[in-house]
C-alpha cells in the first residue's frame, strides 16, 4: 500500500514582469518531479491546451515550454510549497504548507489568477485568497485523471484565458 511522503516543492515558477495571468497548479506530479518541469507527465493535456489556445506549435522541451508561457505573458506555479502526498494523487494531500503567490505577483503585472482543477482551486480558496486578496477562476484540470474532459472540450473551456 502507497504512503504519505512529506515532499517540498523544488520547481521554480515561470514568470516575467510582462506575465499577465496566473495559472495555479496544486503540487507537481511524480512524473513532473522527476522531469523537473510542470505538467511533466506525457498523458496530461497542459500544453496541448495552451497549444490549441494560441494555435502554436506543441512545445516539446522545457526551453520550448517556457518560451511559450512568457511569449503569452502566462505565469505558471503551485499552490502549495510542501505537504504530505501519496504519489501524485491530489485528492491525497494534506498538511499544507502554501506557496508565497506574493513573490510573483509583487514582480509582474498579474491580471487574472487561474485554478487548474478542482483541488487547486479548493486549496486557493483555502490558503492563498486571503494573502493575495484575489479571487480564482477554477479550469477544469488537465490531467489525464480528469476523463470526462476531451482535448477539445478543454481547449474551448480553458480559451477564456486568452480574452
Amino acid at each position: 500500500m502507497a504512503e504519505y511522503k512529506r515532499l517540498e516543492h523544488t520547481l521554480s515558477p515561470i514568470f516575467n514582469k510582462a506575465s499577465k495571468i496566473l495559472i495555479l497548479g496544486s503540487f507537481p506530479s511524480v512524473k513532473s518531479r522527476e522531469n523537473g518541469f510542470y505538467y511533466g507527465h506525457p498523458q496530461n493535456r497542459f500544453w496541448k491546451v495552451l497549444a490549441g489556445i494560441y494555435r502554436c506549435e506543441l512545445p516539446v522541451t522545457i526551453q520550448n515550454k517556457k518560451d511559450m508561457l512568457l511569449n503569452y505573458h502566462i505565469a505558471i506555479w503551485d499552490v502549495i510549497e510542501s505537504c504530505e502526498i501519496i504519489g501524485s494523487s491530489d485528492v491525497s494531500i494534506k498538511n499544507v504548507v502554501p506557496t508565497d503567490l506574493n513573490r510573483i505577483l509583487k514582480q509582474s503585472d498579474i491580471s487574472k489568477i487561474y485554478t487548474n482543477g478542482k483541488v487547486a482551486g479548493k486549496l486557493y480558496c483555502k490558503h492563498s485568497k486571503e494573502m493575495t486578496g484575489r479571487d480564482n477562476i477554477e479550469l477544469p484540470s488537465t490531467s489525464p485523471a480528469n476523463a470526462t474532459f476531451s482535448l477539445e472540450k478543454l481547449i474551448k473551456q480553458w480559451s477564456i484565458i486568452n480574452s
